[in-house]
């Protein structure tokens, strides 16, 4: 996944983002504004993991959303 496209169409993912790591909030949610670095942050800081782990987290969300958004 692109995440120049991610960024452009974060309005449109959040609520796929929300239903993945429903321990986010909208605050969160707005202040990653589509940055695949703010959004593991995030995660590690709401879910108390490892940065490794919320990497590999969002990596099999990114492979669930091929399908949606297929990359340029």
């Amino acid at each position: 996944m692109n995440w120049d496209q991610v960024e452009g169409n974060w309005k449109q993912l959040k609520g796929k983002v929300k239903e993945q790591w429903g321990k986010l909030t909208d605050d969160h949610l707005d202040t990653i504004a589509g940055k695949r670095d703010q959004l593991a942050g995030k995660i590690q800081e709401s879910y108390g993991i490892s940065k490794e782990e919320a990497e590999d987290q969002i990596s099999d969300w990114e492979r669930n959303q091929k399908d949606i958004y297929p990359p340029l």
